[in-house]
């Protein structure tokens, strides 16, 4: 920045906006052209040389324009967006797409990752809430045919979870009513991410308490509530999207984006890193440290639950994206999930 003044500044301002708008390398006399910057074309590629020396913008191949590089990208984000409010009307519009009473924790985010992709026309990622802010109320297993066995368990007193699991052998309704009763009443009320502890370990101090035959049953629970929350980490949205925007349009960089959603690691590491972040979080290019996501940008805000941040969400799409436009939409969604959230908490179950 020390290096930058007034007019440098500007006509980078000038240059990133209209890379997004048009995603087209920007040459001089593009820029000569906008009326806000009033300088003369020779002064214009002057200053555009003195931009690339800085290692904010480069060419991408022979041609005379030049597009930001993830340092022109930073210090445009920081420094030079202006971000214009959400209108009322939008808010609402927002607002109405979560829905009415949906039946769980899972439907409000899902609703809000699918608002995400919709109204950015990008990729929609929402964490789901952390698992000690989900609390246990009880478990129940059913018999079926064919060595499998239902096994249904209930959280927050009102949101229903269930697993098929494939067994080794039969079981009577007695044998599984022996176990669910048990566990009902060391763990109701505890929260989740305690009660899976507890079920991989093994219960080892409770080995008396349980015949070892039924070891088999716990084993059952841990497998159920693992899949289920391991499984749902994250909700994705909109991941088609992308293939929309030419530099990301490459069947190789698709091929590892795909993965990348498909498996959800780097995705929920990425949201991780945001927990313990206030408002709204960029990652531009390599700033993520996942080569799969170098063209790319992640737009991101955690969300609170009775005062405690308890998840992240964002948006996933080209660097080139309409910051000024995704940030205010990201920051109003993890304002109005964590309402939802909190009204839900908090209404008779």
């Amino acid at each position: 920045m020390s290096d930058l003044n007034d007019r440098s500044l500007q006509l980078l301002k000038s240059l990133v906006e209209k890379y997004i708008s048009d995603g087209q390398p920007v040459g001089s006399r593009v820029l000569s052209k906008d009326t806000a910057l009033d300088l003369s074309p020779a002064t214009i590629r002057n200053v555009m040389a003195d931009l690339e020396d800085l290692g904010l913008i480069h060419s991408p191949h022979t041609s005379a324009g030049r597009v930001p590089t993830v340092t022109g990208y930073r210090l445009f984000v920081d420094s030079l967006l202006t971000v214009k409010p959400i209108k009322h009307q939008d808010i609402n519009a927002f607002r109405s797409g979560f829905g009415l009473n949906p039946d769980n924790v899972t439907d409000i985010v899902s609703n809000a990752s699918k608002l995400l992709s919709n109204f950015t026309k990008m990729a929609g990622v929402v964490m789901l809430p952390r698992q000690d802010s989900v609390i246990f109320s009880h478990i129940e297993f059913l018999a079926l045919s064919d060595r499998r066995v239902l096994v249904v368990y209930v959280t927050n007193q009102q949101e229903v979870h269930n697993q098929i699991i494939h067994t080794s052998r039969e079981f009577e309704s007695a044998e599984l009513q022996q176990v669910a009763n048990y566990l009902n009443s060391v763990f109701e009320g505890r929260p989740l991410s305690a009660v899976r502890e507890a079920l991989i370990k093994g219960l080892d101090d409770d080995h008396e308490q349980i015949n070892l035959a039924l070891q088999d049953v716990v084993a059952m629970a841990k497998e159920a509530i693992h899949k289920e929350h391991a499984e749902e980490d994250c909700i994705i949205s909109g991941e088609t999207n992308l293939m929309g925007f030419s530099e990301l349009s490459d069947m190789n960089n698709l091929k590892g984006l795909f993965d990348a959603f498909s498996q959800k690691r780097s995705v929920i590491h990425l949201l991780d890193q945001c927990l313990s972040s206030d408002g709204v979080q960029i990652f531009i290019g390599e700033e993520s440290g996942y080569k799969v996501f170098d063209r790319c940008s992640l737009v991101t805000s955690s969300y609170s639950v009775n005062d405690e941040v308890v998840g992240v969400l964002g948006v996933i799409g080209p660097t080139r994206m309409a910051y000024e436009k995704v940030i205010p939409f990201v920051d109003v969604t993890a304002k109005l999930l964590g309402s939802v959230l909190n009204q839900k908490s908090s209404s008779p179950s």
